[in-house]
């Protein structure tokens, strides 16, 4: 899909900016009027043009998500009609993307589209899990039960979202204040000592000759070091988005023993509490399984719950080829079995689910715990060569005025 930029004036007559993909501009026009949007100019975008027009804030966030469905269940059990309830949303919605999102939804159903087919409209906006719910809530008949369930859903996956970034804060400060003290020690404190030990004719010794030669490269070649650092991490990232690459870094979380409790526990809440959305709503198993697998971030958990799916088409219950992967931990297919021989797998999913929500918080600290001390270590071990570095000089000259 190409990227289009466009320039169009909103139903309160203000001209916004903004951006939508499409196959072509006739495509991208059809997505710029969805939006109740009268257009003034569209443009197609260039790799540089395109970062211009990201919206602060991006699109929106599990919280962001939660409080939409919050307000609009609050508002519909109030007797707002769900036009009406989609205007006042999309007055008040803070990010840019979900009120521009709402409202095209909003002019959608009023032409007599379902809120769901209206909202698949903007599938980077509105994730499936969402779609299939308010269908499904469309379908049966209990529109306010999908999306507070959707607002249960939403408001948990915020939080693991909130503790594993809280988690990282301090170990991501530490690295980089061991960057900086690094960077400072070679350019700045080394070379003075080198030049002043240097005068003195003392003959250096060879951790200081390494250092030495390591800020001499970073002094002269810094030039050369920068870009090839930034094509690196930039070869890094395009390589993770690849599927090899996703089969490499989503493996390498299963194997290290500091992050595979968390990878595994976080993705056993996600699968059961999205799981058991979706059962609750009337979505059929073998969809419900379709759609929980495309929202696992890890890789082989998503081939794992595809594998899941082929074999209940044949026949086989959920629990079986659970345990079978070898990826999930054993209290999930035995409570998924339980609440399949009970009828009550739903249940049985949401108390999983309670679980695995706290063990991720465990699990978060944990690892927490045992990062800072590893980094500080880390960082004391090469603050350490590099002072032991200034000091061998001194102690060598220190000895030769001893022997005379």
């Amino acid at each position: 899909m190409a990227s289009y930029g466009y320039e169009a004036i909103d139903k309160a007559g203000k001209i916004v900016k903004g951006s939508v993909e499409a196959d072509n501009e006739e495509k991208a026009k059809f997505e710029v009027k969805q939006q109740g949007l009268t257009l003034l100019e569209l443009k197609t975008q260039s790799v540089f043009t395109k970062d211009l027009n990201i919206e602060i804030g991006g699109y929106p966030k599990p919280r962001d998500l939660s409080v939409f469905c919050r307000q609009f269940v609050a508002m519909t059990k109030a007797g707002v009609s769900i036009l009406e309830a989609l205007k006042m949303l999309s007055e008040q919605t803070e990010n840019k993307q979900l009120q521009m999102a709402t409202e095209g939804v909003r002019v959608s159903v009023e032409k007599g589209e379902t809120l769901a087919h209206a909202l698949s409209e903007y599938p980077k906006v509105f994730p499936d899990l969402l779609i299939n719910m308010v269908a499904a809530g469309e379908s049966s008949g209990s529109l306010d039960v999908a999306l507070e369930r959707m607002a249960v859903q939403f408001e948990k996956s915020s939080k693991t979202q909130a503790l594993v970034k809280k988690a990282m804060i301090y170990p991501a400060a530490l690295c980089v204040v061991m960057v900086g003290v690094v960077i400072v020690m070679l350019t700045v404190v080394i070379p003075n000592y080198v030049n002043m030990f240097a005068d003195l004719g003392t003959d250096l010794p060879g951790l200081t000759k390494a250092v030495m030669a390591a800020s001499d490269f970073i002094i002269g070649k810094w030039f050369i070091l920068v870009p090839v650092i930034i094509v690196i991490v930039v070869a890094i990232r395009s390589f993770a988005k690849t599927d090899s690459g996703k089969h490499v870094f989503h493996g390498l979380k299963l194997k290290l023993p500091a992050f595979k409790n968390l990878e595994v526990k976080s993705a056993s809440a996600m699968m059961s509490r999205t799981l058991s959305t979706l059962l609750a709503a009337g979505v059929p198993l073998i969809e419900a399984v379709d759609i929980v697998s495309n929202t696992m971030q890890n890789v082989y958990f998503k081939e794992a719950l595809d594998n899941c799916k082929n074999e209940i088409v044949i026949g086989q219950p959920l629990s079986r080829p659970l345990e079978e992967c070898g990826l999930f931990p054993p209290m999930v297919y035995h409570m998924t079995r339980i609440g399949e021989e009970a009828g009550n797998t739903e249940e049985m999913l949401t108390k999983l689910a309670d679980y695995y929500d706290e063990e991720v918080e465990m699990a978060v600290q944990s690892l927490m715990a045992a990062m800072e001390p590893m980094i500080i270590v880390v960082m004391a071990g090469v603050v350490g060569v590099l002072i032991g570095a200034c000091m061998a000089p001194m102690l060598s000259m220190y000895q030769a005025l001893d022997n005379l």
